[in-house]
């Protein structure tokens, strides 16, 4: 059998390419006219796959195969690949139509050498060669020289063959269960799968003598299932391939095998590298990569003018460690030379790398530590570094933002002052009259102590930003106050600039662990960015909006404003020092926004409002409640 039978997933090791080796076969001798002129250009080489992508085995050998070629070519090589699907698509009307359409389709390219995966996609090239690449050379791979002899492949074709011997598989399988009593075949109702059953009942007409022998065959995939879990414990299981049940519905042969060996109530065995993983115990197989880099060796040969000939594959015995155990079957019952996949190593086997360097790895052990221990040290200096570069950025932001709003600061601290004088002068001339109002003196004197508290938290608030630290003070505190505390800040630069501020909390707290005052800076930047957006903004229409609440169990703020937006090209860009599109701006507010944030694992964004003008958006981690214990 050949590539046909080729479903599963490739599980090859290293070991297996490197035990697969080819002798020369004696189809036919090499002769002169079996190589073709060497080209001025770059060649071409075509690749047909017999079925679709879907099929492991196809794919794993062609892709070696180009692999091979690339590697040994440099790249120079054109490249192409056709899957067939000749499997679901076999009427001769739909062979026609393909070889008419690949005729023309490589008309302006024809192809050098064309490689046939498989006995459909040879049968295929061979008669319809004229058509699609008439003169070039034809390499086979995937099947064996019967297989050959019976399509009758021409002389001139040359072949890489694997047979696949079922036998041999059964022979494993008798090895490793010698107290069986019965015997169970079983292969689906593709064309492909009845030729791979008849095959089986050839190569095992003895073998079959010394069991109680089934075929299962013609069955759903259901049926198969349920067979295979009602078989007898002293039972051998062959898989061969189930492309098709009886009822029509296609299938991976590596899929379909895998649902039919998780429930079987015996081991099962197969004939395919691509079982393991699939639930099979192993089988006598063929490594695909091995072969595929070999088409690649007889195709560069070819292209180069070289002599070729035929090449046999051998085969090579591949068993899956867990089901051996899964099965309770001894290891040393297996065929001498079988590559085991999935093995758990001996402890001499997994250890000995750490046991032969043990004396080596003691003596490097103290100056490790000692490179660890320095690199921390050069880590938490740079963090520190770091953290004072920041304190000293966001001290700056802080001054340049106080100076920005010095004028409204002034302006505001005025208003209580005025207040307080006017208050003092009116309660000097009530105390000089006949008979003073002492309720009004007590009123005007309670209003002297409100404008003085006003007064005061105005200067208290520009402390706070003009005040350098050089540790981050950690601390809990409610986003919604933070944002007020910023608002109060701002509002007399937003009534100069004829500005609406809105605030919507959400209700409760918005707990957060950070530097207040850091994160207060946050939000003066983007307030004031947002004022500044707005200069050519409509007065009536200047709004600067502040939201808070919950976005993916994270502390959110939203600042918008009615300007005119961030233009597209520039959002990816406007978090980057020195990036401003302010005639007078510096470019560090926005980046050092995020910088702050992102020392407290906070995220910040920015995007257009549909309605028009910019929306900034602040997450902040919720406080745990481990950080609310302290």
């Amino acid at each position: 059998m050949g590539l046909g039978e080729w479903s599963g997933r490739l599980c090859c090791t290293a070991f297996l390419l490197a035990v697969v080796t080819l002798s020369v076969s004696s189809r036919h001798a090499a002769a002169s006219d079996s190589s073709i002129a060497i080209i001025d250009r770059i060649p071409r080489v075509l690749v047909l796959y017999p079925y679709d992508e879907r099929i492991a085995a196809t794919t794993a050998a062609g892709e070696a195969l180009r692999s091979r070629l690339l590697e040994a070519t440099n790249g120079k090589i054109d490249l192409f690949s056709e899957f067939l699907d000749l499997s679901r698509f076999p009427e001769g009307d739909h062979v026609a139509r393909m070889a008419r359409y690949l005729g023309e389709k490589y008309a302006p390219r024809r192809p050098d050498v064309v490689v046939a995966l498989g006995k459909e996609s040879a049968s295929f090239v061979t008669a319809n060669r004229g058509t699609i690449a008439p003169g070039a050379k034809i390499v086979a791979a995937g099947f064996g020289t019967a297989t050959a002899e019976k399509i009758d492949l021409p002389d001139d074709v040359i072949g890489a063959f694997t047979t696949f011997d079922i036998l041999k598989t059964a022979e494993m399988a008798r090895s490793l269960q010698p107290d069986a009593r019965h015997l169970y075949i079983l292969g689906g109702s593709s064309d492909f799968d009845r030729g791979w059953l008849t095959t089986a009942r050839a190569a095992l007409e003895q073998f079959s003598k010394s069991y109680e022998t089934t075929y299962l065959e013609d069955l759903t995939i259901d049926e198969f299932v349920e067979r295979a879990s009602r078989v007898p414990p002293d039972s051998i299981i062959l898989a061969l391939t189930v492309f098709k049940d009886r009822k029509g519905r296609n299938f991976i042969p590596r899929d379909a095998i895998g649902q039919i060996a998780a429930t079987a109530g015996a081991p099962v065995y197969g004939p395919y590298e691509t079982y393991i993983d699939r639930g099979v115990v192993g089988g006598n197989t063929v490594t695909f990569e091995a072969l595929g880099r070999t088409v690649g060796d007889l195709v560069i040969d070819a292209i180069a003018g070289k002599p070729v000939s035929d090449l046999e594959a051998p085969q090579t015995y591949i068993a899956d460690a867990r089901q051996l155990q899964r099965w309770g079957l001894a290891e040393k019952d297996l065929p001498p030379g079988t590559v085991q996949m999935h093995r758990d190593k001996s402890l001499w086997e997994e250890h000995w790398v750490i046991l032969m360097a043990a004396s080596g790895l003691l003596l490097a052990q103290a100056s490790i530590i000692s490179v660890l221990l320095l690199e921390r040290r050069r880590r938490r200096d740079a963090e520190r570094s770091a953290q004072l570069h920041l304190l000293e950025a966001v001290h700056l932001n802080q001054s340049a933002t106080a100076g920005a709003l010095s004028s409204s600061i002034a302006h505001e601290l005025n208003q209580p002052l005025s207040a307080i004088r006017n208050n003092a002068e009116a309660a000097s001339v009530l105390l000089r009259s006949a008979n003073p109002d002492h309720e009004l003196i007590q009123q005007i004197l309670l209003d002297i102590q409100e404008d003085d508290q006003r007064a005061g938290d105005i200067i208290s608030r520009m402390r706070g930003l003009l005040k350098k630290r050089n540790e981050i003070d950690w601390q809990e505190f409610d986003l919604n106050d933070v944002t007020s505390s910023a608002i109060r800040i701002i509002h007399g630069e937003a009534e100069r600039r004829g500005i609406k501020l809105t605030s919507t909390p959400l209700p409760g707290e918005l707990p957060v662990r950070a530097d207040k005052v850091h994160v207060q800076q946050v939000i003066l930047n983007l307030a004031t960015n947002g004022m500044d957006a707005m200069l050519n903004a409509v007065p009536a229409g200047r709004t600067l909006s502040f939201a808070t609440g919950l976005a993916n169990e994270k502390a959110e703020l939203r600042v918008s404003d009615t300007g005119d937006g961030i233009p597209e090209e520039r959002l990816i860009r406007i978090f980057e020092p020195f990036y401003t599109t302010k005639q007078a701006g510096t470019g560090l507010g926005l980046s050092i926004a995020r910088a702050i944030l992102e020392t407290y694992g906070g995220t910040i964004c920015a995007d257009n409002r549909p309605e028009g003008g910019a929306v900034f958006r602040v997450a902040l981690p919720l406080a745990r409640r481990e950080d609310r214990s302290r």
